[in-house]
């Protein structure tokens, strides 16, 4: 295989790529740090992978690769064998392939048993490795099926604004870029990315969603609808980062600790806020101050305390309790703090 920068044909898929690595190199990462791309061998992170080993070293950066090998198929070692030699043949280095256990817990199916483990997998070797960012391989059309999955179930606004270019040290530069040109990307560099049988099972939700609503709404609704659902997404990312940043604000001032280390919040002082700011400092402090996540269904329970009041008893939450006293409403931990966290977050990511 001829190293991708030593090509010397550069198609517009191809220059549209290593643009959105650029930006996200220059803007998240500094001169020096090592980066990793979070490999699967599938198009999308391959063109990614091609994209960083061609950038990062004109950015000052080192880069890497790890390869989640989930264990879920036969051949899941030579699967994750073949993207590593691809990305020791595009130049990455460190090179890294890990496997994982995939086990499920309750409410917990398969597909989020293995992003969980992938997930827990991936931070475990960037910081083994030093790596300051892990760059993903999410596309646009990644951003509209979460969109739509989560107005389909649902799940809150968290949900609805999808996934950001920057999650603490993930980092998605290919949120603007079409799944197609990834594919197309692949072929004009010579590429041969591993298609996961997964990706076409009907037995997904995702997949459903890919193959059969998706086109329908495009050849109903027209043309766009990916387009439409990723900028969705942004707006949506855009307000709830300004009302998220307002309440921390506001719980700042009507938030304080009691002698027993329980959280307390003043009920005159939620009592002003609007729903939208009551609901996220109530989420905060469960967040912040006890390692849990609260659905919306919790927090309006807790806000209850304070807008409704008749003399009601605790509310019981995963690790916690919050009951009111007067004119506070406390919150305490009813089992070690962290334990409960995600299995809560019905309106997360």
């Amino acid at each position: 295989m001829v190293p991708v920068s030593d090509r010397p044909r550069l198609t517009p898929p191809v220059a549209d790529i290593r643009r959105a690595v650029r930006g996200v190199l220059k803007g998240s990462t500094a001169p020096g740090d090592l980066v990793l791309v979070a490999l699967s061998g599938g198009p999308d992170s391959l063109a990614l992978a091609a994209a960083t080993a061609f950038e990062a070293p004109r950015a000052g950066r080192r880069a890497g690769a790890v390869i989640i090998d989930h264990g879920l198929q036969p051949d899941s070692a030579a699967v994750a064998e073949r993207a590593a030699s691809q990305a020791r043949e595009l130049g990455l280095d460190p090179v890294i392939v890990v496997r994982v256990t995939v086990t499920e817990t309750d409410g917990e199916g398969p597909e989020a048993a293995a992003r969980t483990a992938r997930y827990e997998a991936i931070e475990a070797t960037r910081k083994e490795l030093g790596a300051s960012a892990v760059l993903l391989g999410h596309t646009l059309d990644d951003q509209a099926e979460t969109v739509l999955l989560g107005l389909a179930r649902g799940s809150g606004g968290k949900s609805l604004h999808g996934m950001a270019i920057e999650t603490g040290a993930l980092l998605r530069p290919l949120l603007g870029v079409r799944r197609a040109d990834t594919v197309q990307a692949c072929a004009d560099q010579g590429l041969e990315p591993w298609i996961d049988p997964h990706n076409s099972d009907p037995a997904y939700t995702r997949v459903r969603v890919r193959e059969r609503v998706l086109p329908m709404l495009e050849e109903e609704l027209g043309p766009g609808i990916s387009e439409a659902l990723a900028r969705t997404a942004t707006t949506l990312r855009e307000d709830s980062e300004t009302l998220d940043a307002l309440a921390l604000e506001w719980a700042h001032e009507v938030v304080s600790t009691d002698a027993d280390g329980r959280i307390s919040l003043d009920v005159g002082g939620i009592v002003t806020q609007p729903p939208a700011l009551r609901q996220r400092i109530c989420r905060i402090v469960a967040e912040q101050g006890f390692g849990v996540s609260l659905s919306r269904r919790h927090t309006m329970a807790v806000a209850a305390l304070a807008t409704e009041w008749r003399g009601q008893g605790p509310v019981d939450l995963p690790g916690i309790r919050v009951e009111r006293r007067q004119n506070q409403i406390l919150f305490g931990a009813t089992e070690p703090q962290g334990s409960a966290g995600d299995a809560a977050a019905a309106d997360t990511e």
